[in-house]
């Protein structure tokens, strides 16, 4: 041979060789940076949270006639302020304690003193006036940008005065608390020495021209057999009367109606009886928060129970303190619960449970305030030294256990799982669990694999062991061809035109389970007699499909007509509704049976394309024996072709798989994306991929929904790596024990 030309060759083998080495160590390094890449963006969700000193400073001197009652911070964290016993507001720079300016409040009865301040919502106060009377303020903070100084901007403020609460005739209580709603509607609770506790509600009466006359209404809340009460609280909107009592019990009022509070219901918290220290009411008013005497801290909503109606429920433990629990309080950003005691301030998240972060110091803490977006706190100390913490909590309702484990959610009679990543109100509960998501995918690719997998083998098989090559030149590409079409397309037409068909055609469909197969059979048993004769003999040289095509096609003719008749019989003419009375189950036009349908259709050419090419490579010499032997074509398939072509059918179905389960348009359109877990054929579900491409466009960068859906997709990559790596450790396998055949 010319040398030049081997030269040449071996050249040319030396380039292919490098060339497709660096393809593919290319295509493993972009895959592996796709994967870095996504995962990076989910990292963040199960990062510790943080929390740095910002400030520290001393407050110029008080006298003890000055007491401060309350703080609080704006939400850039740039002013404070604090609210002593003479009504004086004073506000001071975050940074450095510097005074800004002072404001001052007063009584309606013009009284200069105030006996406690309480704060809740959104940096409301609720003042206790020495003369009994009560106010609510408002501090209010708004950003201002001045024209005249290159637009810098400034953080300014005023108090507004939302309500005010006359004195009680009986005297001076020993606790005071009261809310006013936005509707105006206004609620005050005293405690009184002698143990009487009372409740004053005012609100505007209603006529037909609208709000008429202010009407109010003083009422004795009895606490019956009930300990001493050593807690209580208000809703924000002054509906709902908790108290907490010596002896470990809760009690619980409506106070929807003006005329006739109700004491809905007195639960023993705590079997060992121990003192409730302090309550309040998780952001949302849904959730109450439990401070008890050793330290315990917990959060309680009502659950229906079939006995006894609703019933206070214990839900979640938090995290604890050593000692008495002296306050709660919630975030006024989200789910989370801060608790202070002798032992310092703790925050953790109430859906998640997670302890978040804590804060102490070398001075005792007597009074803190977070900001309204909960990304910072401040403190006071005992010796007056104010410190200013900025916390980094990006994602306190994720963790592992709401991403993968069961969740009681407010509202929810069980612990679930469940995904709803938005709600109509800001004080909505997040619901981000992957479990129903991923039980969906698996769902999803289960049905249509158990509607592919058998006509696609089945038809690889007849056309290359059985059919004619001509009627195989035409069968195989047109199978192909199925791939091209876009997936969009299917699912367009399984959600506009399969499901209400088969929506109005159900009794028919089931009909034809039980007719198609079972014309099959009866074919096969009429054939039997009928193949003797010399002209239909032909027919099974690679013409069966002549004579199955039309039984098949007969069948479901004789289903379509017989399907209404056997419905009006058998079901009262309304299969559906016979499905939901019988068994509870709820018919979804678009379900199950939809994607058995669509994502096959979709995943048919390829899962045949490979077992065809598998099955047509067998050597023709195996084939050849097996028939010389004696073994009829069937028996020659069944035990020498399909053993020696399973490792390409193997590998073709896993392929198969990894597309279903990676399938984004047709499951998005034709699912309902209704994320439950339930093995029904009649429900829809919600796959990743579907919820990836439904949520993504609305998630906030960086948000805890944002990364949640790249954590998804990771959870995606996971599952085609596993499922190929399985599937080709199983071709191996096959490989390595039918391949000296």
């Amino acid at each position: 041979m010319n040398p030049a030309f081997l030269k040449k060759v071996k050249r040319n083998d030396r380039i292919a060789k490098w060339v497709i080495t660096v393809g593919g160590m290319a295509i493993i390094f972009s895959v592996v940076f796709i994967l870095i890449l996504i995962a990076e963006v989910s990292l963040p969700l199960f990062l510790a949270p943080d929390k740095v000193l910002r400030a520290e400073f001393q407050l110029e001197h008080k006298t003890a006639e000055d007491k401060i009652l309350a703080l609080g911070v704006d939400e850039y964290l740039e002013t404070g302020y604090r609210l002593d016993q003479t009504g004086k507001v004073s506000f001071f720079n975050v940074a450095d304690g510097s005074p800004l300016d002072t404001l001052e409040v007063l009584s309606e009865s013009g009284s200069r003193r105030l006996i406690t301040a309480q704060t809740y919502g959104r940096l409301n106060h609720m003042l206790v006036w020495d003369d009994g009377s009560v106010t609510i303020e408002q501090v209010k903070f708004f950003p201002f940008f001045d024209e005249k100084n290159d637009n810098v901007r400034s953080i300014r403020h005023r108090i507004e005065r939302l309500a005010t609460f006359a004195a009680p005739s009986s005297g001076l209580p020993v606790e005071t608390m009261a809310r006013v709603s936005t509707d105006g509607r206004q609620v005050r609770v005293d405690l009184f020495r002698s143990g009487e506790f009372q409740v004053t509600i005012a609100e505007e009466e209603e006529t037909l021209f609208g709000a008429g006359d202010l009407i109010q209404e003083t009422h004795q809340l009895e606490l019956g057999e009930a300990g001493d009460v050593t807690a209580m609280t208000l809703s924000t909107d002054g509906l709902r009367l908790y108290a907490g009592t010596s002896q470990g019990e809760i009690l619980r009022w409506d106070l929807g109606d003006i005329e006739e509070p109700v004491l809905e219901e007195t639960t023993q918290a705590f079997t060992d009886q121990r003192e409730i220290t302090a309550l309040n009411m998780v952001f949302g008013d849904v959730s109450l928060i439990v401070g008890d005497d050793q330290g315990g801290v917990s959060t309680w909503f009502p659950v229906r129970d079939a006995e006894v109606g609703w019933k206070l429920t214990r839900i979640h433990e938090l995290q604890g303190h050593t000692q008495a629990v002296q306050s709660v309080s919630p975030s006024p950003h989200d789910k989370s619960v801060i608790s202070f005691a002798a032992d310092g301030i703790k925050i953790s998240h109430m859906t998640s449970e997670r302890f978040l972060v804590g804060i102490d110091g070398a001075e005792k803490i007597v009074d803190f305030a977070q900001s309204t977006r909960g990304n910072g706190v401040i403190t006071l100390s005992d010796h007056g030294t104010v410190q200013s913490w900025k916390l980094d909590i990006p994602h306190p309702e994720v963790s592992l256990k709401t991403l993968f484990g069961k969740v009681w959610y407010e509202g929810y009679p069980e612990p679930t799982w469940a995904w709803q990543s938005s709600a109509g109100t800001d004080d909505y509960e997040p619901k981000l669990s992957l479990t129903p998501l991923i039980f969906g995918t698996l769902k999803g690719t289960f049905y249509a694999m158990l509607f592919a997998v058998p006509l696609a083998i089945f038809g690889a098989i007849y056309t290359s062991q059985f059919a004619r090559p001509k009627f195989k030149g035409i069968i195989k590409p047109a199978v192909e061809v199925m791939a091209a079409i876009p997936t969009v397309i299917i699912g367009f037409l399984a959600a506009l035109w399969l499901a209400p068909l088969i929506e109005r055609s159900l009794g028919s469909m089931f009909l034809s389970l039980i007719l198609v197969p079972a014309a099959l059979m009866l074919s096969i048993v009429l054939w039997q007699g009928a193949r003797k004769a010399t002209a239909l003999k032909r027919v099974e040289r690679g013409y069966e499909f002549l004579v199955i095509a039309p039984v098949i096609v007969m069948a479901v003719a004789i289903a379509a007509v017989l399907g209404p008749g056997l419905e009006n019989w058998l079901f009262g003419g309304d299969l559906k509704q016979w499905l939901f009375n019988e068994t509870g189950t709820r018919y979804d036009p678009r379900n199950c049976i939809i994607i058995a349908f669509a994502m096959g259709f979709a995943v048919i050419p390829i899962i045949f394309t490979i077992a065809e090419d598998s099955l047509s490579n067998v050597p023709p010499s195996l084939k050849a024996a097996s028939l010389a032997l004696g073994a009829s074509r069937w028996q020659t398939v069944w035990r020498v072709i399909l053993p020696s072509a399973s490792p390409g059918i193997f590998a073709g179905t896993m392929i198969g798989f990894g597309r279903a389960v990676g399938e984004t348009m047709i499951v998005l359109m034709a699912t309902g994306n209704t994320a439950i877990m339930d093995l029904s054929i009649f429900n829809g579900m919600r796959p990743l991929s579907a919820n990836i491409a439904v949520e993504i466009p609305e998630a906030p960068v960086d948000g805890s929904l944002y990364r949640t859906l790249f954590l998804s997709a990771v959870i995606l990559f996971v599952m085609t790596f596993v499922v190929n790596t399985v599937a080709e450790i199983v071709r191996q396998r096959l490989r390595a024990k039918y391949g000296r055949f």
